[in-house]
């Protein structure tokens, strides 16, 4: 097996696609022509969003996320974190921790989405 994506549950999965590509530079995959689902190109695992109303037509009942307490993120790694961090607010972020070096060599700093999910902006490990 291996890990092909990861979705985040939305309101606006247009709107969602919109930041990732203006935060982080990704490019649209695709986007659904009902506006319900899309994705973007992120290397071998892609970064999908679905819509918060298609997942309750489907029966589920997803939580939406909390930057605060939440139960997962992910990370986009670079050279310059801070540039990364200043893009990323430009774009609608918000910040949830400054860039800081960590002892184990790696400088990290937090945003959070429009929609609330929290995400990591790092170099590589060691840098």
């Amino acid at each position: 097996m291996k890990f092909k994506y990861t979705i985040f549950y939305v309101e606006n999965v247009e709107e969602a696609i919109a930041f990732y590509c203006s935060a982080f530079g990704l490019k649209q995959k695709m986007l659904h022509e009902s506006g319900d689902y899309g994705e973007l190109e992120t290397g071998s695992t892609t970064l999908s969003f679905s819509s918060l109303e298609l997942m309750t037509s489907l029966g589920k009942t997803p939580a939406p996320a909390v930057s605060g307490k939440p139960t997962f993120e992910i990370a986009f790694e670079t050279d310059d974190v801070p540039a990364g961090v200043t893009k990323a607010l430009a774009a609608g972020a918000k910040l949830v921790q400054k860039p800081e070096d960590m002892p184990w060599g790696q400088t990290t700093a937090y945003v959070a989405d429009k929609n609330g999910y929290l995400i990591e902006i790092c170099t590589p490990v060691g840098s």
